[in-house]
This record gives C-alpha cells, structure tokens and sequence, in this order.
C-alpha cells in the first residue's frame, strides 16, 4: 500500500497503519500517524489534515524549532504535546562526507535513545493513551520520528524487515526536504550531499546497536525506557486488529 498522504507542502506524512506482524495481526489505519512538520500546515494541506480526524499531535522537536518554524496551526484544538526527544543538536548538512554518514547518523540516534528515555516513554504512553487518531512528527519526518516509528512496531511485533522497509520510505521525500532546506537557507551550501536520506542500513544498525546494548529492543524499551506492560498492551490494543 502507498502510505504517504499527499499534501503541497509536506512531504512525509505516512500512514503507520497496515504492517503484519509476526503472529499475524495488522496494525491498524487511519490510527497512527508520523509526518515531518506540522508547522507548514497551511491553506488546502491544513483542511486536508483536519480531514483525518487526528486529535492529538506530538512534536518530537526542540522548542527552539518550534519558535523558529512554528507548531500544528491552532493547536489548542488538539492534545498538543512537544516531548523533544533529542538532547545534542547537531546539523546533518554539515556532515563531513568523507565519513561513514549511516554509521554517523546511527551514533546519533544512539544518543537519542541514551538521552532521551523519559521522553520517548512519555511518547509511547501519550500514544497508547490517545482517545482517537494521532501523529507524531519532528522537522522532515525522518530520525526522531523513525526511531519512535520502529519503536512503536517493535512493541506491536512488526518484523524487523517491515520496520527497516518502514523507515526506508522516507527516501521518497528526500528530493523534497533537500528543496526544503536550500529555499530555507539561501547563502548555505549543503556540505553532505546525502542530506535527507534514510537507507535501511541506518536503522539496521540502530537496531543491532540497541540489541548489544541491552539485550533487544523489547529489553531497551522495558529496562532503560521504563516502558510498562500495561503501556505495551495498551498499545497492541489500540493499535493492532485481526482484520486486515
């Protein structure tokens, strides 16, 4: 199924909905959503993600993006909540490319999961929690939000080759974001010329990293994250049906 939602000006809005897990349920549609920017909402995008009936929007950015770029419009009339799940900023167009870039980009994601376990409980719970259809974004829609994405399949018991395929699709985008960031930044050059990608070797290795580490991603998320069996249930729960 194509799980990209279109819309003018963004790029990465995917449905999360119809992977098959291992014992042979189906993550529901229409339930889960993950975007890039929510702040680019605007004219005929903005009636079109009204449309979707999502009630609650988690922001996985800084709060200094959100000022700079600006949140969902009209948030009071959602569950907003900005959980940045990231701790150390740093500036993937400035990637040294004669570096390993996926190895470099996978380190980071490992600081992410290292520095930012009380906000990506807080994430697992807020969607677990959710009454209706909700959407969990950050800038283009690709790290921050790829990690919580294959954190969420993994609690669903998604395989590991859906959830790689999963954050792979952001490479469709990418022509898009790297338009994005030269239009916002005029008098840069993009150092790394990969800027935007999202091949499946990063979050193969993100995912190899956190299985060394702790054991599983199931251990991680139990023993570092503090993620609760009646928050994973919850989840299957919510997210998961027989039907396909």
């Amino acid at each position: 199924m194509d799980r990209h939602i279109a819309f003018e000006h963004l790029h990465n809005f995917r449905d999360l909905g119809g992977y098959r897990t291992a014992d042979g349920a189906v993550v529901r549609r229409r339930t889960l959503y993950r975007a890039d920017s929510l702040g680019k909402l605007r004219g005929p995008d903005r009636d079109r993600f009204l449309e979707l009936g999502i009630g609650t929007v988690i922001d996985l950015r800084y709060p200094w993006e959100i000022a700079a770029k600006g949140r969902v419009p009209e948030a009071e009339r959602f569950h907003y909540v900005n959980l940045s799940i990231e701790h150390r900023p740093y500036d993937q167009a400035e990637i040294d490319p004669d570096i390993d870039p996926w190895r470099y980009l996978a380190d980071r994601f490992a600081e992410v999961a290292e520095d930012g376990t009380q906000e990506i409980r807080q994430v697992l719970e807020t969607i677990a929690e959710a009454p209706g259809p909700a959407v969990f974004h950050c800038t283009s829609g690709k790290d921050r939000t790829g990690l919580i994405a294959a954190f969420v399949l993994t609690v669903l018991g998604v395989p590991e080759e859906q959830i790689l395929a999963d954050f792979a699709l952001t490479e469709l985008a990418t022509e898009r974001l790297a338009a994005d960031w030269r239009a916002a930044n005029p008098g840069r050059v993009m150092k790394w010329p990969s800027y935007g990608r999202a091949p499946a070797v990063v979050m193969e290795l993100v995912l190899a990293d956190l299985d060394a580490r702790h054991g599983s991603v199931h251990g991680y998320l139990k023993d570092r994250v503090g993620l609760s069996d009646r928050t994973a249930e919850q989840l299957r729960a919510r997210l998961l049906t027989s039907a396909a």
